[in-house]
Formats: structure tokens, C-alpha cells, sequence
């Protein structure tokens, strides 16, 4: 018998960048450029990743774990401002199993040195997945991985 559940959480993450708001929101508009920091386990094999940036539009990454467990993350873009905001809906599975589903908004604004980022995820993991805080480090890990990106695409070698 399946246990069925909804267990809700939020995550907010506000970032500094030092970069300009341009720069850090074609880093999320772009498949080339988001690709490179979109990933929270360097160890796992990419399967297919694929990025539509606009309202309407999709976002797919497949990756295996490890042990070759497929992690499946599907994006719908609901609402984009250039430079301002983006919020998408997605789902995530592992293997065939639903675990959660989420509405995401990241904001940014001009702030001193760069461009003030916030990243607020309303999350709802399903019919019992223990998260355990997963979600959280895993998503401040692709954050650090945006901003090393960030400073890499400054620097004049990369």
C-alpha cells in the first residue's frame, strides 16, 4: 500500500554576485552558459539537458546518480522580466517516483559590486520522500557553482 503525503517546505536563499544583472540572468537564460554551473554532484553522468527560455518554455536535465539512478528535474517557465525575475514550476523524479514538486521565483536587483539575487523554492516533497535537508544543500551548491561560473566568465582566462 502506498502512503500518500505532502510535506511543505520553503527555501530562501539570497546571494551577493559580483557581477552585473545581465550577466548573472544570461546565465540563467542561456543553455550554454547554464548548463556549465546547473548541477549540484560533478559525479554524476549528464543523460540529456535541454533549455526553451521563455514564458511557456521548458527546462529538462536527466542525470544518473552513482549508482545509476536516474534523477529527473522538468521545468515549466511560467513568468520571465529580463533582468528583474523568473518563475518556474517543476517536478522532480527519481527513477519513475514523483517526489516533489515546486514553484520557484529568483529575483534580481542592482545592489553595490554586482547584482542581489533571491531564490525562494515553495517546495512540496510527496507520499512520504524524506528530504532531510537534500534540497536545500543541493540547491546552495548550484548556486556556488553559478557564482564560480560567474567568475570564471570575468576572468580573461577560462
Amino acid at each position: 500500500m502506498t502512503i500518500r503525503s505532502a510535506e511543505h517546505a520553503t527555501l530562501v536563499i539570497e546571494r551577493h554576485l559580483k557581477a552585473p544583472i545581465s550577466r548573472v540572468f544570461r546565465a540563467w537564460s542561456t543553455p550554454e552558459s547554464k548548463r556549465q554551473w546547473f548541477a549540484c554532484h560533478g559525479e554524476w553522468v549528464p543523460l540529456d539537458y535541454g533549455l526553451d527560455f521563455r514564458p511557456g518554455g521548458t527546462e529538462r536535465n536527466y542525470v544518473a546518480d552513482t549508482d545509476g539512478l536516474l534523477h529527473a528535474y522538468d521545468a515549466h517557465y511560467i513568468d520571465i522580466v529580463p533582468d528583474a525575475r523568473i518563475i518556474y514550476a517543476y517536478e522532480m523524479k527519481l527513477g519513475e517516483s514523483r517526489i516533489s514538486a515546486s514553484l520557484t521565483t529568483v529575483a534580481f536587483e542592482a545592489a553595490p559590486g554586482g547584482t542581489k539575487m533571491v531564490f525562494t523554492e515553495q517546495v512540496v516533497f510527496l507520499d512520504g520522500y524524506a528530504d532531510n535537508g537534500a534540497r536545500l544543500q543541493g540547491t546552495e551548491i548550484g548556486l556556488d557553482n553559478l557564482e564560480l561560473f560567474l567568475e570564471r566568465e570575468e576572468s580573461p582566462i577560462h
